[in-house]
């Protein structure tokens, strides 16, 4: 698995340890790659993800009570729809690509690589802890 740098890692594998996901949930895992590889998202992670009752926020995307810049908003969009084929008006390629700079549109692309190509549970060796393989890219 690929990440940009080791708090990307720290923070994916944060929210895979807090939500307790299955590594097999591809769908969820791509949620928290993405959620993971942006500060600002993370540091707003709670807002975007019910952990209690493991579902996404939708909401936040227009309701205006979490600050939320144009790039983070495609993100979170792209995150959703990967996680359960949510979609609304600007869920398009082109909406979601291109207020992207290059970082966020690698966090991008290897979340969607982890949701398509994925097989997580090889990858992890079905445990997460400290010595997972980590490249950066």
């Amino acid at each position: 698995m690929y990440f940009l740098n080791e708090d990307h890692a720290y923070n994916f594998q944060n929210m895979i340890l807090k939500d307790r996901t299955h590594p097999s949930d591809v769908e969820r895992m791509s949620l928290f790659y993405i959620i993971g590889g942006n500060e600002d998202l993370f540091t707003k992670f709670r807002h975007i993800y019910d952990f209690k009752n493991h579902e996404i926020n939708p909401e936040i995307l227009t309701n205006g009570q979490v600050d939320l810049c144009s790039s983070s908003k495609a993100l979170v969009r792209l995150a959703y729809n990967l996680f359960n084929g949510y979609e609304d008006e600007y869920t398009t390629p082109r909406d979601l690509f291109y207020n992207l700079d290059p970082k966020n549109f690698l966090v991008a692309k290897g979340g969607i690589d982890l949701r398509f190509n994925g097989d997580i549970e090889k990858q992890m060796s079905g445990e997460l802890d400290e010595e997972m393989d980590i490249e950066f890219i």
